[in-house]
């Protein structure tokens, strides 16, 4: 019970692993979905996981050959990639293309500084893997027979758990289609929640073994013929998450 956001999820987290002896942080919850692929109440269980939230947002009229704004002292770069608003600007087929004065905005890496790191010298961290050993064990969770109803409204199939590549995590609930839609084509994304990342990155600082495991609630901004997904389904993927994570637990302690 983390609460709210990566900030909630960061403090969390290091206090649990300041307080207590941890061996490893098994994290879960629900997420909204980036990959059509997949469906609601479908259980991800991603590799890598990103805060895209952290950016350097450009000033207007520079590009992507203009150096960023105290990019030259290494506090920032262009390395990951950025998002250009213009590209979705809504015009119709008369009218001229146009500029946008929100420009672009650079998605960062976070400073982390680990604990057998160098005092006050710092690293960066975009994609952060979970734990090899967690990640292989995860392979035997593919038969977990998950809940596909709610009451009497039933998902097309029923849900099945799946290793991804990549979650992304921010501040944002995303429900807008387009940004879904980006980050899925720009990062290869399938799970979008609001603190997975915070976790992976206090972890990584503190070489603590780690994984995450979301169940997916929504696809994020879609108008679906399951109206009012993540109100109706969010009780059945949140089961799934936690149906998930106790077999995940027993396969740890065999």
């Amino acid at each position: 019970m983390t609460g709210l956001s990566m900030l909630n999820a960061g403090i969390s987290t290091q206090l649990l692993l300041t307080l207590l002896d941890i061996e490893g942080v098994v994290h879960y919850g629900i997420a909204g979905n980036a990959n059509p692929k997949l469906q609601i109440g479908d259980v991800t269980i991603p590799q890598y996981w990103a805060h895209t939230g952290l950016w350097n947002w450009q000033r207007f009229g520079d590009g992507p050959k203009d150096a960023l704004a105290l990019e030259a002292s290494g506090d920032y770069s262009r390395r990951f990639g950025y998002l250009k608003f213009a590209d979705y600007n809504n015009n119709t087929k008369h009218s001229k293309s146009a500029t946008n004065l929100l420009n672009n905005v650079w998605f960062q890496a976070e400073e982390i500084f680990p604990v057998n790191g160098t005092a006050e010298v710092r690293q960066h961290a975009f994609w952060v893997s979970v734990d090899k050993t967690y990640f292989e064990i995860a392979r035997e969770l593919k038969n977990v027979k998950l809940s596909n109803c709610v009451n009497t409204t039933c998902l097309p199939r029923r849900p099945i758990v799946v290793r991804v590549e990549k979650g992304v995590s921010a501040n944002v609930f995303v429900d807008n289609k387009a940004y879904r839609e980006f980050l899925h084509s720009k990062f290869d994304v399938t799970a979008i929640d609001m603190e997975s990342a915070a976790v992976a990155l206090i972890c990584l600082q503190q070489k603590k073994p780690f994984i995450a495991i979301r169940s997916l609630s929504d696809l994020a901004g879609d108008s679906s013929t399951l109206s009012n997904e993540v109100d109706v389904f969010a009780s059945l993927a949140s089961q799934n998450a936690l149906d998930v994570v106790v077999r995940f637990i027993s396969l740890l302690n065999q």
